[in-house]
């Protein structure tokens, strides 16, 4: 009996042993992987703060970009639209000169070629201002295109004599004063040529940049928008990350617990 008893013992003892190995074996493989996920969780998190951060650092800088852009868009649009009324002011005054000077060279080159009191009065004019007050008095001109021409020819040098006598103005019927008007047609022409010219180049030059502009505020605001989606997705999956690491660490610590008094109970039997 006290064998038997004793062979009971042993291997009840035997069994209790193989227990405590292989619960001891299951407790301590997930106290190891508990710490790994432990250490994943940790290190995702880490990401998450890193690449909120990032993102958050881009969204500033998309920020003050895309405003620097606005400015410079809303900037230029208002340049080019001071440029345009400009433009069109000195084209409208051009076209009108080369009017009024066309207008002018066909009537004198008409009279020239009609000859008469007209003509005799042109050739007695001291003066181109006392020929263009024959032309308006004999109602072949009006009086504002006049005006124009006075003051065009004034202004078109600082050295000619507006006294000078009639025979430097007219030296033949096909120069003087038809000559001079048509010099003074040409540079109109010319610069009105030259003012259209440069009104298409700023006007190219505006819509390229206007483009530039446009194609960078839109890929900016896509970003940008890209980026806040960013920072709010990579904050939930680091809020999802915080919840699983804590209870993950419950749990180890609740395995740990659980080990110690497993080798407790194991070393007291």
């Amino acid at each position: 009996k006290i064998i038997k008893e004793g062979e009971d013992a042993q291997k009840t003892y035997a069994e209790f042993s193989e227990w405590c190995e292989e619960r001891s074996k299951n407790v301590g493989f997930e106290i190891k992987t508990g710490k790994g996920e432990v250490e994943e969780l940790k290190a995702a998190i880490a990401q998450g703060v890193s690449d909120i951060g990032a993102l958050e650092a881009k969204v500033e800088k998309l920020a003050g970009d895309l405003s620097v852009d606005d400015a410079d868009l809303k900037a230029a649009t208002e340049i080019r639209s001071k440029e345009s009324v400009s433009f069109a002011a000195e084209e409208k005054e051009l076209v009108e000169v080369v009017g009024t000077l066309q207008r002018a060279i066909g009537i004198l080159e008409r009279e020239m070629k009609k000859g008469g009191a007209s003509m005799v009065q042109l050739k007695s004019a001291g003066n181109l201002v006392q020929a263009l007050t024959v032309l308006v008095q004999g109602s072949m001109l009006s009086t504002s295109d006049a005006s124009r021409l006075t003051a065009l020819v004034q202004s078109s040098t600082d050295d000619d004599d507006m006294g000078a006598p009639a025979g430097a103005v007219y030296t033949s019927q096909s120069g003087g004063i038809v000559q001079t008007l048509t010099d003074l047609l040409e540079k109109a022409e010319e610069q009105l040529d030259s003012s259209r010219k440069k009104e298409t180049q700023d006007l190219n030059a505006f819509e390229m940049l206007q483009q530039s502009l446009k194609d960078e505020i839109k890929f900016g605001n896509k970003e940008f928008k890209e980026s806040k989606e960013g920072i709010a997705a990579a904050g939930e999956k680091k809020a999802t990350s915080e919840g699983d690491l804590s209870v993950t660490s419950k749990e180890l610590e609740s395995d740990t617990t659980a080990l110690s008094g497993l080798h407790h109970e194991c070393m007291t039997k």
